[in-house]
């Protein structure tokens, strides 16, 4: 039986990982070392729930949305779809990817869309400027049965936008959001997507190990 192949699509968890400008940067201290005399090796890290390739939930943009440690886990692992949205013709004059570049290029339902939005990403700065999601693209692919989308940019809105009209979108969808995955050389296609949240009580966000793995 023959192995199938695994992509990790994780950002690697680092002093110099690039944060949401204001965000908590990430910072990792030892608390113990047995170089030092002690019996163990420990360490304590500082991040923001955001940091880095991250799950995220409603309690985003809603209090009264509940928490991710509640959110049905089956959305964040199985069958999912692959798009590469990073050329110029899949951006309009509002710097989004409308419905129209990705909605005819998907099965008649899809649970989960993986999204990859840049061309040549350089993981060592914050990519000011990403390309974020139209809020009508999410209520498309809600209506073809999606349960989960993700993309390379750190969010799917605009970073200036402070009426998040796509996490709202996704809460009224029901839907889970991935963001932050590494895309790199992986090429369209079908794959099975596993990136489980931490399961911490009353957060919106915590970071994950996502991976893609070859579908059968």
């Amino acid at each position: 039986m023959s192995r199938r192949r695994i992509w990790d699509i994780s950002q690697k968890l680092r002093t110099e990982l690039p944060v949401w400008p204001g965000d908590v940067p990430f910072d990792c201290g030892v608390t113990g070392a047995v170089s030092s005399g002690s019996s163990v090796n420990l360490h304590r890290l500082t991040l923001s729930t955001q940091s880095g390739t991250h799950a995220e939930c409603s309690r985003h943009v809603r209090d009264d949305a509940v928490d991710l440690a509640t959110l049905d886990l089956t959305a964040f692992m199985g069958e999912c779809e692959l798009r590469d949205v990073s050329g110029a013709q899949h951006v309009n004059s509002q710097g989004v990817i409308p419905v129209s570049s990705v909605l005819d290029r998907l099965p008649p339902r899809v649970e989960r869309l993986v999204l990859r939005t840049f061309s040549m990403p350089d993981w060592s700065v914050w990519p000011a400027g990403f390309r974020a999601l139209d809020p009508e693209l999410i209520e498309a692919i809600a209506a073809r049965g999606c349960r989960l989308i993700a993309t390379d940019a750190p969010s799917i809105d605009p970073e200036t936008c402070k009426q998040l009209r796509s996490h709202h979108a996704c809460h009224r969808a029901g839907m889970a959001i991935l963001e932050g995955v590494v895309l790199d050389g992986i090429p369209e296609g079908r794959y099975e997507l596993i990136a489980l949240p931490l399961p911490i009580v009353g957060v919106e966000a915590t970071p994950v190990r996502a991976v893609l793995r070859e579908w059968i």
